[in-house]
């Protein structure tokens, strides 16, 4: 395992969060947190809300994250001094681990149906389940479904074992769900990103004495000033994937482009889709105008540039980019799709929800911004003082107060799960007794 940096040692206090003679409440008690994640060395949505999370909390707890792999020298994202950075499963070349004979076997611990599935090994599951076994956290932290059934199987019942849900139920693979429902019943609380997820969580999977709770992710303020809303640019950024729909964002802008020819779409990422959505710029007659970015890290200078953000997209588990250009200062036009904008826009007041899959509605309301700078100016305006919502301060306290709501109601809940599972075993073993006296009945 390979340790890329310290922190203050675990229980040591921090006599500025200590309680002060004039009264002032006390902060809630320093915790060891420890983080699960698949590659904190890699770039994605889910790492950088990681990252973000883990250093808003490292200034008031001894945060750890935990990579399951590794495979460069240095992380792509910078990563808080004050947080400690452990690796599981080397994969760089020429490393011990790519030789170990564990490494050529299957994985047979983490669930075949995660998407990440393979990427994960024999060797990963021993070593997941080593570093579990003598953790000595407050609270483990999972960010991924494989990896949360890794806390829920080998994870110490004396820490607060809580899966994080980055993407929304259907999302993931229908046999991966009774798999992940079987194990959730394992763990103190279930986080999704947003409440609509949080109440398919709770409609659709009997978890007793589990905490279902919506906390939404951290979206620092940008530090850049707020864009002034002249600047003739739409921007969208995502993963070029096709639940993303930049082919619908292309038909849309090929009608606000028919109208405000002087308009510029610019969509920033990389992904599968580049080249069909390069050949779909020549096809409608956009080349020169609609304009395939790349990748930008951070996003916000890039939105900054513009007037007005889109997302076409057919699902959102949160809606990061949204909230990236509402810290900007430039209004959103998004889809109405499942589940993250609605939550994060006011529609009329500081962005526009439109129809899912109609890029006449799309256009429309493009073009509605378009011909009105005020309008503009004012909503970005709105959706700047609305972003303060993902502000660190209120995620973190959100989470603190569940940290101790689910230390304070642990032995209840332990109660439900357990009475359930008792209810459960005594009808199992009823079952046969009363089909013999249902057989016995029928004959007589």
């Amino acid at each position: 395992m390979n340790r890329t940096s310290r922190n203050r040692p675990a229980g040591q206090e921090n006599p500025r969060e200590q309680g002060s003679p004039e009264g002032r409440p006390p902060r809630p008690r320093r915790l060891r947190i420890v983080f699960l994640l698949h590659n904190a060395y890699a770039i994605g949505g889910t790492v950088r809300t990681t990252l973000n999370l883990a250093g808003a909390l490292a200034g008031r707890h001894d945060v750890t994250i935990v990579s399951m792999a590794r495979h460069r020298d240095v992380p792509r994202f910078e990563i808080d001094p004050r947080i400690t950075l452990v690796s599981l499963v080397d994969t760089r070349d020429g490393s011990a681990d790519l030789a170990d004979p564990l490494y050529a076997r299957p994985a047979a611990d983490f669930p075949a149906r995660d998407k990440r599935s393979g990427k994960y090994t024999r060797l990963s599951d021993v070593r997941a389940r080593a570093y579990l076994k003598r953790c000595r956290a407050d609270v483990i932290i999972g960010t991924r479904p494989g990896i949360n059934v890794y806390l829920a199987r080998f994870g110490p019942r004396r820490a607060l074992r809580i899966a994080q849900e980055h993407l929304y139920l259907d999302a993931h693979h229908k046999k991966l769900r009774p798999v992940l429902a079987r194990h959730y019943r394992a763990l103190d609380a279930v986080v999704t990103m947003t409440e609509a997820d949080a109440a398919v969580y709770r409609a659709r999977m009997h978890l007793p004495g589990v905490r279902v709770e919506a906390v939404p992710n951290i979206v620092p303020p940008t530090g850049l000033p707020p864009a002034d809303a002249t600047a003739k640019v739409i921007a969208a950024a995502g993963r070029l994937a096709p639940g993303k729909r930049f082919d619908l964002l292309l038909a849309a802008y090929a009608i606000v482009a028919g109208k405000e020819p002087e308009w510029e779409l610019r969509i920033y990422g990389g992904g599968g889709q580049k080249e069909r959505l390069q050949e779909l710029i020549g096809e409608l007659g956009l080349t020169g105008r609609a304009r395939l970015m790349g990748t930008r890290t951070p996003i916000e200078a890039e939105f900054a540039r513009a007037s007005v953000v889109a997302s076409a997209s057919d699902t959102e588990s949160f809606g990061m980019t949204l909230v990236e250009a509402m810290r900007c200062a430039v209004p959103v036009v998004s889809t109405d799709c499942p589940l993250g904008p609605a939550e994060i826009i006011t529609d009329g007041v500081d962005g526009r929800l439109v129809p899912t899959g109609d890029p006449d509605a799309l256009a429309t309301a493009l073009l509605d911004l378009i011909a009105d700078e005020d309008l503009r100016r004012a909503m970005g305006t709105a959706a700047r003082a609305s972003a303060h919502r993902y502000d660190p301060e209120p995620i973190v306290a959100r989470y603190e107060r569940l940290f101790a709501d689910l230390r304070t109601t642990r032995a209840r809940r332990t109660w439900q799960r357990e009475s359930v599972r008792v209810r459960a075993g005594v009808r199992r073993r009823l079952r046969p007794v009363l089909a013999r006296w249902r057989e016995w009945r029928t004959r007589t």
